[in-house]
């Protein structure tokens, strides 16, 4: 539940579906993407994290009809601009109230520049360790090109840098710049809440700056959400989740859940809206741990991304098929692409001299290489004119 501030409509035009090619990872950015659906039959709709628009008084967001050349004026993620009405929404019947000095001790707020899209965000997170590793949901620091945290308890800021990244299971590790002698979050012995036990959700909801409480219970385990979307682009689903009551919105996400001893149990990642009863989840504590090892490892997988992945810096009209390369729907200013002078209209048609026949082949010729590496793209331009030049790849936003 990434709370976005701002939204400048960069990435969007017509009816296109435009990629923003990373090396490693990548986010799509959609107008006209439905909204998610339960992955069963629901009175009430599913917003997990980035589509959650609810906020404390239960007033949804409301998104500016200007379309593409628009401001993004409510709390929307990008590929919802222009594209969905919102309804009122009945305030949830669970407490809340502002952090307790015990709820807050290792938790800190994560505040995000989208560089790249012209956008602010913000989140919550959890410190591992005295010299400031962070754990936090990959899709609080998806796309971020800066990153400033606060801890909650003395107020003192730092930059982070992204460690790594899992997207498939919505897991980032993040270390703050010169920290040290910093309080640790209160963890569990590993043990799973019980269904009937009572929890507190602790998070930077509405993206205030200023740490919340929202308390409930257990209601299920080892649940499995589902986001379903149109056009081209696939659902996320995330697995073995806690279900809770607690009043989880936008801006929590990457916060601990507490149990009743005050031990982080599990990490706030996504809630429903539409209905009376709000339904959180939370990604295990155990589970976010394993992924976090394997990031502080170092461990790169099919999954795990470490560090930035390098950029190249264009725009793909992923929905062209059939035409031998990747259509450029346009360079994005300051950019390897930018420079060597690929424009839009432009079709890439091989990395190294790998053949590439399409947005996917693109992503995947430069999964392999990293920020700093220089590679040979080879690209006809608009008039069918065939150019080539050696570029640098940049460092990108976070995968």
């Amino acid at each position: 539940m990434k709370q976005i501030t701002t939204k400048q409509a960069g990435f969007v035009a017509g009816g296109l579906t435009l990629t923003l090619v990373l090396g490693a990872g990548g986010y799509a950015v959609v107008q006209g993407r439905s909204a998610p659906e339960p992955s069963t039959t629901s009175a009430s709709g599913f917003d997990p994290w980035w589509w959650s628009q609810r906020d404390r008084s239960g007033q949804s967001g409301q998104s500016d009809q200007s379309g593409a050349s628009g401001q993004q004026q409510a709390q929307l993620p990008p590929w919802l601009q222009g594209s969905q009405s919102t309804q009122q929404q009945t305030p949830s019947t669970q407490p809340t109230a502002d952090a307790t000095a015990t709820q807050e001790r290792g938790v800190v707020v994560i505040e995000t520049v989208l560089g790249y899209e012209g956008a602010q965000a913000a989140g919550t997170g959890v410190v591992l360790t005295s010299d400031g590793e962070v754990l936090t949901n990959n899709h609080v620091v998806e796309g971020s090109t800066q990153i400033k945290v606060t801890v909650a308890a003395t107020g003192a800021t730092y930059t982070a840098t992204v460690v790594g990244t899992d997207a498939t299971d919505d897991v980032a590790v993040l270390k703050l710049q010169g920290a040290h002698g910093l309080e640790t979050a209160p963890l569990s012995d590993g043990t799973t809440p019980t269904v009937g036990s009572a929890v507190t959700a602790v998070g930077d909801a509405g993206g205030t700056g200023t740490l919340t409480a929202a308390t409930g219970t257990v209601t299920a385990l080892d649940q499995t959400i589902t986001t379903q979307s149109e056009l081209a682009t696939v659902g996320e689903s995330l697995h073995g989740l806690i279900e809770v009551s607690a009043d989880v919105i936008p801006g929590d996400s990457g916060g601990p859940l507490l149990d009743a001893a005050g031990r982080v149990v599990g990490i706030d990642t996504a809630a429903s809206s539409g209905s009376v009863d709000v339904t959180g989840y939370a990604i295990p504590l155990t589970t976010a741990l394993t992924i976090a090892g394997s990031i502080e490892s170092g461990t790169a997988s099919s999954t795990v991304t470490i560090g930035y992945p390098a950029f190249l810096g264009v725009q793909i009209a992923s929905q062209y098929t059939g035409v031998g390369g990747a259509v450029v729907a346009g360079a994005i200013d300051g950019t390897p692409a930018q420079a060597a002078g690929i424009t839009a209209g432009s079709t890439i048609t091989a990395v190294d001299g790998t053949p590439v026949t399409s947005a996917s082949g693109l992503t995947a010729a430069l999964a392999g290489h990293k920020p700093g590496d220089r590679v040979s793209i080879t690209w006809d331009d608009a008039s069918g004119q065939q150019h080539s030049a050696t570029v640098t790849l940049a460092q990108g936003p976070a995968a």
